[in-house]
């Protein structure tokens, strides 16, 4: 029969001999943890989306910024496909060094176009920025929202799975503060 000093430490003795070396704060950490779950969960941080573009329609000057929006997004959409169906030969088992080239060529071309069109967005964006920035930040303040997202850049980066459009839609109150500071 073993005796029962192998199996339960005697008073002042740490039952486990690396516990001594540990940290306590490692030891909390979890707990600390649990503690601060339930703040992270409550409603207290709100997210909007506001459809700047939408806002930039109603606004003097923002014609030709959503002309431009509207050009670029056709544009780049016709070249995407191609740069896939490209992609897809260059893929293809056996596929020629012509067809590596071509790929290679449209994806250049692609790339070169998205970042002249977005310098071309930034200029067209940049007078009207500070209004609708303003805007924004007006209207989040008011309404408690910690978080405002473009809905075009959200939903072309897969940013936002889920939005209750009810909820979260501040595009009607943020174009009502434009037109009012005029």
């Amino acid at each position: 029969m073993p005796e029962t000093r192998d199996v339960v430490p005697e008073k002042g003795e740490a039952m486990f001999k690396g516990f001594n070396s540990v940290p306590k704060a490692l030891l909390l950490a979890p707990l600390a943890l649990f503690a601060l779950q339930p703040h992270a969960q409550q409603g207290k941080n709100r997210v909007g989306i506001v459809n700047v573009q939408s806002v930039v329609s109603g606004m003097s000057g923002g014609a030709g910024f959503v002309a431009l929006s509207k050009k670029a997004d056709g544009d780049l959409q016709v070249q995407v496909k191609a740069v896939r169906a490209l992609l897809g030969r260059a893929n293809a088992r056996g596929a020629s060094a012509a067809d590596k080239s071509a790929y290679t060529a449209a994806a250049k071309k692609y790339q070169a176009s998205a970042q002249g069109y977005q310098k071309q967005l930034a200029a067209s964006f940049a007078p009207l920025a500070g209004r609708v920035n303003t805007a924004v930040t007006a209207v989040a303040r008011t309404g408690g929202y910690s978080v405002v997202l473009d809905q075009k850049v959200a939903r072309d980066n897969g940013v936002v799975i889920y939005a209750n459009a009810q909820a979260t839609d501040l595009t009607a109150a943020v174009t009502a503060k434009v037109k009012a500071g005029k």
